[in-house]
Protein backbone atom coordinates (compact mmCIF):
# COMPACT_ATOMS: atom_id res chain seq x y z
CA UNK A 1 0.00 0.00 0.00
CA UNK A 2 1.59 3.29 -1.08
CA UNK A 3 2.07 6.16 1.31
CA UNK A 4 -0.24 9.13 1.14
CA UNK A 5 1.17 12.55 0.23
CA UNK A 6 1.10 13.64 3.86
CA UNK A 7 2.96 10.49 4.95
CA UNK A 8 5.53 10.97 2.19
CA UNK A 9 6.11 14.59 3.23
CA UNK A 10 6.43 13.55 6.86
CA UNK A 11 8.90 10.81 5.96
CA UNK A 12 10.98 13.20 3.84
CA UNK A 13 10.98 15.74 6.66
CA UNK A 14 12.13 13.07 9.12
CA UNK A 15 14.90 12.00 6.72
CA UNK A 16 16.10 15.58 6.28
CA UNK A 17 16.02 16.12 10.02
CA UNK A 18 18.02 12.96 10.68
CA UNK A 19 20.53 13.81 7.99
CA UNK A 20 20.91 17.36 9.29
CA UNK A 21 20.98 16.65 13.04
CA UNK A 22 22.94 13.41 13.16
CA UNK A 23 25.32 13.41 10.22
CA UNK A 24 27.81 11.16 12.04
CA UNK A 25 25.18 8.45 12.48
CA UNK A 26 24.12 8.70 8.84
CA UNK A 27 27.76 8.48 7.74
CA UNK A 28 28.43 5.45 9.92
CA UNK A 29 25.27 3.61 8.81
CA UNK A 30 25.72 4.40 5.13
CA UNK A 31 29.48 4.07 5.29
CA UNK A 32 31.83 1.60 3.74
CA UNK A 33 31.05 -2.01 3.10
CA UNK A 34 33.49 -4.56 4.33
CA UNK A 35 34.37 -7.52 2.17
CA UNK A 36 33.88 -10.80 4.00
CA UNK A 37 37.00 -12.73 4.84
CA UNK A 38 36.17 -16.13 3.36
CA UNK A 39 39.20 -17.79 4.88
CA UNK A 40 38.05 -16.87 8.40
CA UNK A 41 34.54 -18.07 7.64
CA UNK A 42 35.73 -21.45 6.37
CA UNK A 43 38.18 -21.91 9.25
CA UNK A 44 35.50 -20.89 11.74
CA UNK A 45 32.99 -23.36 10.34
CA UNK A 46 35.59 -26.14 10.36
CA UNK A 47 36.54 -25.31 13.95
CA UNK A 48 32.85 -25.32 14.88
CA UNK A 49 32.36 -28.77 13.37
CA UNK A 50 35.49 -30.10 15.12
CA UNK A 51 34.27 -28.54 18.36
CA UNK A 52 30.85 -30.18 18.08
CA UNK A 53 32.50 -33.54 17.33
CA UNK A 54 34.81 -33.13 20.33
CA UNK A 55 31.88 -32.15 22.55
CA UNK A 56 29.87 -35.20 21.46
CA UNK A 57 32.93 -37.44 21.95
CA UNK A 58 33.42 -36.02 25.43
CA UNK A 59 29.80 -36.80 26.31
CA UNK A 60 30.05 -40.29 24.79
CA UNK A 61 33.14 -41.27 26.80
CA UNK A 62 31.92 -39.34 29.85
CA UNK A 63 34.98 -37.10 30.04
CA UNK A 64 34.01 -33.65 31.29
CA UNK A 65 37.26 -32.00 30.25
CA UNK A 66 36.87 -33.25 26.66
CA UNK A 67 33.32 -31.87 26.47
CA UNK A 68 34.45 -28.50 27.82
CA UNK A 69 37.35 -28.44 25.35
CA UNK A 70 34.92 -29.22 22.51
CA UNK A 71 32.63 -26.39 23.59
CA UNK A 72 35.54 -23.94 23.72
CA UNK A 73 36.70 -25.01 20.23
CA UNK A 74 33.15 -24.71 18.89
CA UNK A 75 32.64 -21.27 20.48
CA UNK A 76 35.99 -20.04 19.11
CA UNK A 77 35.09 -21.28 15.64
CA UNK A 78 31.79 -19.44 15.67
CA UNK A 79 33.51 -16.25 16.84
CA UNK A 80 36.13 -16.63 14.13
CA UNK A 81 33.46 -17.08 11.46
CA UNK A 82 31.26 -14.13 12.40
CA UNK A 83 33.78 -11.42 13.38
CA UNK A 84 35.31 -9.33 10.60
CA UNK A 85 39.04 -9.67 10.16
CA UNK A 86 41.53 -6.90 10.81
CA UNK A 87 42.47 -6.79 7.14
CA UNK A 88 38.93 -6.29 5.88
CA UNK A 89 38.99 -3.60 3.25
CA UNK A 90 36.24 -1.33 2.06
CA UNK A 91 34.91 -2.13 -1.38
CA UNK A 92 35.14 0.58 -3.97
CA UNK A 93 32.98 0.88 -7.05
CA UNK A 94 34.75 -0.41 -10.12
CA UNK A 95 35.22 1.52 -13.34
CA UNK A 96 32.52 -0.56 -15.05
CA UNK A 97 29.92 0.55 -12.52
CA UNK A 98 30.72 4.23 -13.03
CA UNK A 99 30.49 3.88 -16.83
CA UNK A 100 27.20 2.01 -16.91
CA UNK A 101 24.82 3.35 -14.26
CA UNK A 102 21.83 1.33 -15.51
CA UNK A 103 23.72 -1.94 -15.25
CA UNK A 104 25.15 -0.97 -11.86
CA UNK A 105 21.66 -0.19 -10.57
CA UNK A 106 20.42 -3.64 -11.56
CA UNK A 107 23.25 -5.25 -9.58
CA UNK A 108 22.62 -3.14 -6.47
CA UNK A 109 20.55 -4.27 -3.55
CA UNK A 110 17.39 -2.65 -2.28
CA UNK A 111 19.15 -0.49 0.32
CA UNK A 112 21.76 0.64 -2.22
CA UNK A 113 19.00 1.83 -4.53
CA UNK A 114 17.34 3.68 -1.66
CA UNK A 115 20.65 5.31 -0.71
CA UNK A 116 21.26 6.40 -4.31
CA UNK A 117 17.77 7.83 -4.49
CA UNK A 118 18.36 9.68 -1.21
CA UNK A 119 21.66 11.10 -2.49
CA UNK A 120 20.03 12.29 -5.72
CA UNK A 121 17.23 13.91 -3.75
CA UNK A 122 19.73 15.71 -1.51
CA UNK A 123 21.65 16.94 -4.55
CA UNK A 124 18.44 18.32 -6.07
CA UNK A 125 18.36 16.02 -9.09
CA UNK A 126 14.94 14.61 -8.38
Amino acid sequence: MPLSEQEQRLLEEMERSLYHNDAEFVASVGGTRLRPNYRSIVLGVLAGVVGIATLVAGVAVQQLWLGILGFIIMFGGVLLAVTPGRTARATRPSANQSRRPAQARSQQGFMDKLNDRWDRRQDGQQ
